[in-house]
């Protein structure tokens, strides 16, 4: 029958079935056996793997800042270190509600909502993985209530880190600069910022040392790893890598003379600069007044910041280096020793005085008004004589002057790790072609030659100066003694070039201004055979005085306003046989040299000497009574307060 099916084709068609059951069978079979070799394959060889990228929907990486390097004095007293900080953290990310759990946090810890706007601002500009510092400096009642409350706070981290701290604040503001927040401006300046940089409110060097030497200071972090629920809360912590510490910094300066150095500049508007020749080390370097730095570590109020730069003294800025001034009669050193060097006058050569010297229809006048009479090398200094100096500089020239200048560091940028160092200026002839599009006039010589016109320096140069004039060598002036244990290399002085004569012929009238009969600085002598001074006054004008003025009598300092007084300046050196500091004032608007910076130096030369406070017998018998009050009214440093740190170098 059509279509019937045979026995034989069903045998067939079941053969065919069962082989095509084997090999699905087979498939499936090996199907499984690869499954479950690929589950074991992930269960037990690649568990570490797996288990680390499911961990990472909860375990977040955050940076550990470095403790800052420590910053002492050359005899290892601490002025810059650390303190404990209490502070509360936020992440976005962790935090949900942002604005929401702030003010939640502002009902346990003070928070203004300014402060709370300012950290949304912040968070909204930052990454949402990055932690934002919302307060610090917290009290630890109030730290303490913020990790108790943990848990009703998502994203919220309570830290314990370290803040800058000044322990002698006003003695080393200048030197030190300040820390503060890193702001876009300093980014900005940055190719490859450091991870850490990106930390809100992370502190970095703004000013001085902390700045100039950020990167030695900084060190490098550290991190953790810590595991949060899916609310943000910090379950626990899961591992920790320590930072290393910044380098330790040791500078040059003593900090017993730098405390004395502050206390008698007094609140004058005033810098003071002591150098060790032997080596170029700056052991006092003070600008007054001074201000309170840890003010801006911790952010420093409107009125505050008001004070500081509304007051006349201008307390913030670094005088020693970044104030140039006309440096008056003590450059007549410099052009001293041009002309003595280009063979113009001799030991023995003399030039008279008159009073003043004509320049076509202008006089230039002595500061003595009657005149000096016939003046030598050696006397013209002991006196100060302005036309003995007017006509050694028509002879030697300004270029020679200015070349002279320079080799004793006069408009020369000094290189510290200190900010806004003043060049100064030595003009000369193609200085002023070049600034001004003019010649260079006898006039500018005359004015130059006694320090006035162009001239200017800083109370550094003109320390730096009087080192060289001392020893002969070219000073080279050092802040820093060692970073990190390592010991800085003080620069070897090389032979100015001067010839020793010339430079005997300066130094024996130094020695005359301070000890000689007619010295300008004789009230400020020292009466200690072992550390006899030699020295130079200087006064320098801040304003004309006028031909009708001359006529009339010229107003007295005392009889004008502050501003409108005479810079005071004075530089020395002792003992005078064997030169071992050099010390260098300038009172500004202090009126004469003699008056108001002498006797300051002779303080402060007379501290380093002796290490000390001065017995009265280095004075002069009429003068110790009254010495002995000032010096007693001083508010020094209590050794009592300082704390010291082992170094190793």
């Amino acid at each position: 029958m059509p279509g019937r099916r045979t026995v034989r084709d069903n045998g067939e068609a079941a053969r065919k079935v069962g082989r095509r059951g084997v090999m699905l069978g087979l498939l499936m079979g090996s199907v499984s056996i690869g499954l479950a070799m690929r589950m074991r394959y992930m269960q037990i060889e690649q568990a570490d793997q797996f288990r680390l990228l499911a961990d990472e929907n909860s375990i977040k990486i955050r940076l550990i800042p470095p403790a800052r390097g420590l910053i002492l004095d050359r005899e290892g007293v601490l002025v810059a270190g650390n303190e404990q900080n209490y502070r509360v953290t936020i992440t976005r990310e962790d935090a949900g509600d942002v604005r929401e759990v702030l003010g939640r946090l502002a009902r346990l810890i003070p928070l203004t909502p300014e402060d709370i706007e300012e950290t949304l601002a912040e968070t909204a500009r930052r990454s949402p993985t990055v932690p934002i510092t919302v307060a610090d400096r917290l009290a630890w009642e109030d730290f303490a209530r913020v990790s108790v409350n943990a848990p009703a706070l998502p994203g919220v981290t309570t830290e314990v880190g370290l803040s800058r701290i000044y322990p002698l604040p006003e003695d080393f503001a200048h030197v030190l600069g300040y820390v503060g927040p890193v702001s876009d401006y300093d980014l900005a300046k940055l190719d490859k910022p450091d991870p850490l940089l990106q930390i809100p409110r992370f502190q970095i060097g703004k000013l001085g040392v902390e700045a100039k030497l950020e990167d030695e200071l900084r060190g490098k972090a550290g991190e953790r790893r810590i595991e949060v629920n899916s609310t943000g809360r910090v379950m626990r912590e899961i591992g920790r890598r320590e930072g290393e510490p910044g380098a330790t910094l040791v500078l040059t300066i003593d900090h017993r003379l730098q405390n004395f150095a502050r206390a008698r500049l007094g609140t004058e508007s005033a810098a003071a600069v002591v150098i060790d020749v032997s080596n170029g080390d700056i052991v006092a370097i003070n600008s007054s007044p001074s201000f309170d730095p840890n003010l801006f570590v911790r952010g420093i109020s409107s009125a505050d910041y008001a004070a500081l730069t509304e007051h006349d003294h201008r307390p913030l800025a670094d005088k020693t280096v970044q104030g140039a001034y006309p440096p008056g009669s003590v450059f007549k050193i410099v052009t001293g020793l041009a002309a003595l060097e280009a063979g113009v006058i001799g030991p023995g050569d003399k030039v008279r005085c008159p009073g003043f010297v004509e320049l076509g229809d202008r006089k230039f006048h002595c500061w003595k008004r009657s005149g000096h009479g016939s003046v030598g090398f050696s006397q013209s200094l002991e006196q100060s004589c302005d036309v003995f100096y007017y006509e050694l500089a028509q002879r030697t020239g300004i270029d020679r002057i200015a070349e002279m200048a320079r080799r004793l560091g006069i408009g020369v940028r000094h290189d510290l790790p200190m900010s806004a160092i003043s060049e100064g200026l030595a003009p000369d002839k193609a200085w002023k072609l070049a600034k001004y599009g003019k010649d260079w006039l006898i006039g500018d010589t005359l004015n130059a030659a006694i320090g006035q016109g162009y001239v200017l320096a800083s109370p550094l140069q003109i320390a730096v100066m009087t080192a060289r004039v001392a020893t002969g060598m070219a000073v080279k002036p050092r802040l820093i003694r060692s970073v990190g244990g390592v010991e800085v290399p003080a620069p070897v002085p090389e032979p100015l070039g001067i010839s020793e004569t010339s430079l005997a012929q300066v130094r024996k009238g130094l020695f005359a201004v301070v000890n000689g009969a007619a010295g300008t600085a004789k009230a400020s002598r020292i009466d200690d055979e072992t550390m006899l001074m030699a020295g130079k006054t200087g006064t320098s004008q801040v304003r004309n005085i006028s031909a009708a003025e001359r006529a009339s009598g010229v107003v007295s300092n005392d009889n004008l306003p502050w501003n409108r007084r005479d810079h005071a300046l004075f530089v020395c050196y002792a003992p005078y046989e064997a030169p071992r500091y050099a010390v260098a004032v300038v009172v500004e608007h202090g009126g004469g040299g003699s008056l108001a910076a002498a006797p300051i130096a002779r303080d402060i030369l007379l501290f380093a000497l002796h290490g000390g406070l001065p017995p009265l017998s280095a004075y002069p018998a009429s003068q110790r009574s009254r010495i002995e009050a000032e010096l007693g009214a001083l508010q020094l440093l209590d050794e009592a307060t300082t704390v010291r740190v082992r170094s190793r170098a």
